[in-house]
């Protein structure tokens, strides 16, 4: 079995131990059609609360003009160290009406200017990219954001000419999920904007905790038997004929870096919104008798 199949495979064994994970959940959000997402590309020593400390300017900017677009934030835990911004909107024009207000309120675009400016001390480089949600290939796709903490982030790029063998590959996994381990749930978008978005794809998923990650590869032996042999070598001959290149990266949520809905925040309150450390109280030095 070729490599990328076995990645997408044991994707999909994760995908479905989350499915069930949060298959429960009342409070769900379903995907955004249009996904911008801003990568930070961070220098050696600057991130973690270095880091926080000037998005933190970013946060507070937002809130004091009470902006209606809210975003996630979240830290590698693999590959080179960078934090991703995501915002999701209903279409590339109501994306378009956030920017012309940004830039209209001078007062707001005056703070969000000299966060920047803080921010990009600590920066190499910048990327954003924009995605549109592909429902038929996505399953079961909203969850309740909220009570997540880690997103795994795949990411592929398919061959020019081979869009048909991607879509044929993820059908098949789709239907063996459907069919093998039915509460699953995973998103798939196409990079639409940005640097290689020509053929690439993400699939993302929710995890909350890295232990479901653990348990999701119980399921790897109901997807062999979903898929059958004959499907598993042909899934295989059309990635080795389609799939330039994959990647599989694991992010954490971190509040301090989120712009977070009210939604998110009344999910669970004590992360998104932890309340400040009392200092604990000196002793009284007391003269001795």
């Amino acid at each position: 079995m070729q490599r990328t199949v076995v990645c997408f495979l044991l994707l999909c064994v994760v995908l479905g131990v989350v499915g069930t994970l949060v298959a429960q959940d009342q409070s769900t959000t379903p995907p955004p059609k249009v996904l911008i997402i801003i990568r930070e590309f961070l220098k050696p020593g600057k991130a973690g609360s270095t880091h926080e400390k000037t998005e933190g300017a970013f946060v507070n900017a937002m809130a004091a003009a009470k902006w209606p677009q809210h975003y996630l934030g979240m830290d590698s835990l693999t590959g080179l160290p960078r934090s991703l911004f995501l915002e999701g909107y209903d279409s590339f024009e109501a994306w378009e009406k956030d920017n012309q207000a940004g830039q209209k309120n001078t007062a707001f675009s005056a703070s969000m200017d000299r966060a920047s400016a803080a921010d990009g001390e600590l920066l190499t480089s910048v990327e954003a990219s924009a995605f549109t949600y592909n429902e038929e290939q996505s399953l079961h796709a909203p969850v309740d954001i909220g009570k997540m903490r880690y997103f795994e982030i795949s990411r592929y790029r398919v061959r020019p000419g081979h869009d048909k063998d991607w879509d044929a590959i993820v059908k098949a996994y789709r239907d063996a999920y459907d069919k093998a381990v039915p509460d699953t749930h995973y998103a798939v978008y196409d990079d639409y904007y940005g640097k290689d978005s020509a053929g690439s794809h993400i699939v993302i998923f929710p995890l909350k905790s890295l232990a479901e990650v653990d348990k999701g590869f119980g399921d790897y032996k109901k997807i062999e038997t979903a898929i059958g042999e004959d499907g598993l070598k042909k899934i295989a001959d059309l990635e080795a004929a389609s799939i330039a290149e994959s990647e599989v990266n694991v992010f954490q949520i971190n509040p301090a870096e989120s712009y977070a809905a009210e939604s998110w925040v009344k999910s669970d309150p004590s992360f998104w919104k932890p309340k400040a450390a009392v200092p604990a109280k000196k002793a009284e030095l007391k003269a001795k008798p």
